[in-house]
């Protein structure tokens, strides 16, 4: 499941619906910081997240379950230390739910994926 959600995220920022800077899939919910273009609302946004992500789950591991909750919950991000603190947020969540002792170690999250990437560039 995680895998999957990773590469809808990934196949919304190739498509250049949004920009997504962090994200932690955590085991019952999901942090994402997006900047979405002027011609996208967030509920727009989650919209397309929460649908893609469904239809592939449905349609490629066969789960028919619910998946997401009704709604969801925005905060804006005000300027660049705003940024900063809900990256960090976003990064740590794993560590402060007790699941890794490092985001480097959570692999449902762009921490890790960041690292990974960087330490195969590294070696490249």
């Amino acid at each position: 499941m995680t895998d999957l959600l990773v590469e809808v995220l990934r196949s919304h920022m190739r498509t250049g619906t949004f920009i997504i800077h962090a994200f932690v899939a955590m085991p019952n919910h999901l942090h994402v910081l997006l900047t979405i273009p002027g011609t996208v609302s967030i509920e727009k946004a989650v919209q397309l997240i929460k649908g893609t992500f469904s239809y592939r789950a449905k349609k490629e591991l066969g789960y028919s379950g619910e998946i997401w909750q009704r709604g969801f919950s925005d905060v804006r991000v005000t300027d660049e230390e705003s940024f900063r603190e809900h990256q960090a947020y976003i990064d740590n969540n794993p560590v402060k739910a007790g699941l890794v002792g490092s985001p480097l170690e959570y692999h449902g999250g762009s921490a890790y994926l960041k690292n990974l990437k960087r330490s195969a560039s590294n070696r490249g």
